[in-house]
């Protein structure tokens, strides 16, 4: 029995190095691109319904909040089915990759947004910075096992986040800060994707 556990151990070990060696393409561009229509959308709704978020913080956060929750759904479905189909054997263990990189980046957003509502509302103007600089902190510790172009994302991410905080006040709240951040950050993001699958495609 000893010697069954101790190879299915090495087997779980095996698989989870060639995880860690096999570039992962469970993000389908397509779905990527949506994102970005979708913060590009957000963005005109806060334009014309919203048009002063300081005073209605909460209403700016529910804007924001349900486009990300719309955008990490449709992803998150479709990274499911997607790397079934390419990476079947390895699957479980490339999905497990992916969530891991990334959910430290989620779970940091998150709490921050908690604290600044809870205890700086009135800095509550720096959360669209802090939001994107985060993300692309998310994008760089993914980088490993995408394609290396994509830390010119996290670049952009970061230098988006930066800027918006260089604004100060309630600049930093105008909804395209965060429509034309997202919108083209995930349009770069999809199309590195596509370049990289068509790549892929030819070397076939």
């Amino acid at each position: 029995m000893n010697d069954l556990h101790k190879a299915l151990g090495d087997i779980s070990s095996i698989r989870r190095q060639m995880a860690d060696t096999t570039e992962f393409r469970g993000y389908g561009p397509t779905t990527l691109a949506a994102t970005g229509a979708f913060a590009i959308l957000a963005a005109i709704v806060q334009a014309l319904w919203l048009p002063d978020a300081a005073k209605h913080i909460s209403a700016y956060l529910g804007i924001w909040v349900a486009t990300a929750v719309l955008s990490a759904t449709l992803t998150g479905v479709q990274m499911y089915t997607r790397t079934r189909r390419i990476h079947s054997g390895l699957s479980n263990e490339m999905l497990r990759m992916a969530v891991e990189q990334f959910l430290p980046a989620v779970a940091a957003g998150l709490l921050l947004t908690l604290v600044f509502l809870h205890y700086v509302p009135q800095a509550s103007w720096m959360l669209p910075g802090m939001w994107q600089i985060i993300f692309g902190l998310g994008v760089f510790s993914s980088c490993r096992f995408l394609p290396r172009p994509m830390v010119v994302a996290g670049a952009w991410y970061l230098l988006t986040g930066l800027s918006c905080l260089a604004m100060g006040g309630n600049r930093a709240l105008s909804p395209w800060t965060m429509g034309i951040s997202y919108g083209a950050g995930q349009l770069l993001v999809a199309t590195i994707l596509w370049l990289r699958s068509s790549e892929a495609e030819d070397e076939v």
